[in-house]
């Protein structure tokens, strides 16, 4: 299993030094990943199974050769359903965690967010450039005095607030949003020009008087 820490040795040398926000995105997003918490609850079931077969086969020893036979069949069995138990599992989607708040404890202007969303992008992770754009329309907002400064708020609860101030850009605030929360939360991939709209959006907010 990769470690968290195997995570950040895979950077090129240009993101080895990650700002706090981006370290505590990358930790939280491995250990985000289903293997973390299902490999122990892998682990006690085939403990268990072990121990089963352990038993049977033991009692087997000590019985005639039909009880041998049937301890084959049981073994046979239980191979079975434990392909079929990790064939549904890689089928299971990856659990998506609850949407969270859109700015960490580390808080940074808008500026600086705008700046780390452009880097991103120009990197080639446009992912990354859509939460950093989401939060530096965030807190430029906040910094205008357009948007309560409430610790904690996530993107829905900004979308909505900003969607009262600004009726005709709601659909767009409402998308960005919802694209951010897939991100982060939802880990899911953005385009460049997913991206580029959010920046567009956060230039259209901060142009209108």
């Amino acid at each position: 299993m990769t470690s968290p820490w195997a995570v950040l040795a895979a950077l090129p040398p240009s993101r080895l030094d990650p700002s706090p926000d981006r370290a505590d995105e990358l930790l939280r997003r491995e250990l985000l990943r289903p293997e973390y918490h299902e490999q122990n609850l892998m682990e006690r079931f085939l403990n268990w199974i072990s121990d089963r077969l352990d038993d049977a086969l033991a009692t087997a020893s000590q019985a005639s050769p039909l009880g041998w036979a049937g301890a084959v069949v049981v073994f046979l069995v239980v191979l079975v359903l434990i392909g079929l138990l990790l064939s549904k599992a890689r089928r299971t989607p990856r659990a998506r965690t609850a949407p969270g708040a859109v700015l960490t404890e580390h808080r940074a202007t808008a500026a600086e967010l705008r700046r780390r969303a452009e880097e991103a992008l120009s990197a080639g992770d446009p992912g990354q450039a859509v939460v950093e754009a989401f939060r530096a329309l965030t807190v430029r907002q906040i910094e205008r005095g357009r948007l309560p400064d409430l610790p904690g708020a996530t993107a829905h609860e900004v979308a909505t607030s900003l969607g009262s101030t600004y009726l005709d850009q709601r659909g767009r605030v409402d998308g960005a949003a919802a694209l951010f929360d897939r991100v982060l939360y939802g880990d899911r991939p953005a385009t460049t020009g997913q991206a580029e709209g959010v920046l567009a959006l956060d230039d259209d907010l901060a142009g209108v008087r």
